[in-house]
This record gives C-alpha cells, structure tokens and sequence, in this order.
C-alpha cells in the first residue's frame, strides 16, 4: 500500500486538487471548474458566508492543507472578507501549489472559469511527480459519515462499520464516527468499551450534550428506549 509524502512528514492516501470557494457567490465557479475534470481527483468546496469567520478560516484552512491535498485553487469574488492572501500563503508554506482567482479581477465569471482550469491541469501535471511511500496501518485515519438512517441501519450496516473499525483499530489505524446523536441509548456499550477514564468521561460528557441538543432541536432518529432494547 503505497501513499504521497508530504511536508509535514503525514503521508496522504489521495492527490487530490481541490478548488475552494471564498464566499457562496464564488462557488459556481469553482464548482464549473471542478467539474471540467470528470477523470481526475479534482473536488470544490469552500465558505459560504460573507463575514469573518476565525472558525471558518480554520476549518478551510485544515481541510486544504489535509494530507490527501496535493494543491490547491482558490476562487474569491473579490469584496468578501475572507482573508484569501493569507490562506494562499499558508497553502504554499505547506508544501503545496497554490494560485488565486479573483473574479472581480478577471473580468467575470467566465474568464475566471477558463483560468482556472488551466491552472487546475498545470497542477494535475506537477503532481504525477510527487514521491511516492509506502503506508503502515497507522498511516490511516478513517472516518465515516451519515449514509442516511432507516430501520435496518442499526442490524445492518452500523454493525458492519463497527466490525471493520475493531479489525482497522486492531491494525493500528484511527477510526472516527460523526453523528453522537444516532447514538443515544448506546452510551453505556461506547463507555464500557472507553481505552481510559477520561475517554470514559468524554464519551458521557458529549452524549449528555447531544442527547440535549437533540431534544431542543427535535432532530432525534429512533427512540433511546428502542436502543436500550436492542442492546440487551
């Protein structure tokens, strides 16, 4: 099994480019260029809001510079407030290609769309030269995501993940869930299982904040007393 060698010495299992939007009036472009390349690992994604945002800019920020990310286009309308220069040079600190497009500098949407895939192929192009290195299992962090819950998800498919997980975990690999509030009624099975006290902990502290959350918001799934049952 082999993966890409970055900068930081965290070696990616995927080369992708992603072209990441500014503001949500920029995302029709990156979304136009992402999809001129059918047959290559290019993907948009980006912020939408048109305010500062420190959370925001470190979510962008962590996600364009994750190991799977060789490079990187940055798309900004132009009067947003998200801080595209900065963002641009921590990219490049990291080891990775990156360019910026200004729309309002461009001369409009489609100028800035036939730019952007030529930098997006100048990049692909740079990256088929990146080195290559062989992975160990704690190389891996695998994470999953909601694939929409029905009535067989917790016989069916949660178990199937979980027992993938045990034998990932058992390898060496880091394995995340998302979505703590389709596991209400199971926080005494994830407690038992917990690697230490204060992982023990944890694990009461944000069930006990979903469990709330969930209540206010009126997002539950499935009944926490139908999952007490099925455990026992």
């Amino acid at each position: 099994m082999e993966g890409y060698v970055r900068q930081n010495g965290r070696p990616g299992i995927r080369n992708t480019v992603q072209v990441i939007f500014m503001v949500e009036c920029a995302s029709h472009v990156a979304k136009k260029i992402a999809e001129g390349f059918p047959c290559h690992d290019v993907q948009y994604f980006g912020f939408s809001g048109c305010y500062p945002s420190d959370y925001g800019y470190r979510l962008v920020k962590n996600l364009a510079t994750h190991s799977n990310v060789g490079g990187v286009l940055i798309i900004s309308l132009g009067c947003e407030n998200f801080d595209r220069r900065r963002l641009e040079q921590e990219v490049r600190e990291s080891g990775r290609p990156c360019h910026t497009l200004v729309i309002q500098e461009n001369k409009g949407t489609t100028n800035t769309i036939t730019l952007g895939k030529q930098l997006v192929a100048e990049m692909l192009e740079q990256l088929a030269d990146t080195p290559r290195c062989i992975l160990n299992w704690s190389d891996l962090v695998v994470g999953t995501i909601c694939g929409g819950s029905d009535g067989t998800s917790g016989i069916t498919g949660n178990p199937a993940v979980g027992r993938a997980f045990d034998q990932l975990l058992e390898k060496g690999a880091t394995c995340i869930f998302e979505e703590s509030g389709e596991l209400l009624g199971c926080e005494q099975h994830m407690m038992s299982r917990a690697a230490s006290s204060q992982a023990r902990d944890a694990i009461e502290v944000a069930m006990t904040k979903a469990e709330r959350y969930y209540s206010l918001m009126g997002l539950g799934s499935f009944s926490k007393e139908g999952a007490n049952k099925f455990l026992i």
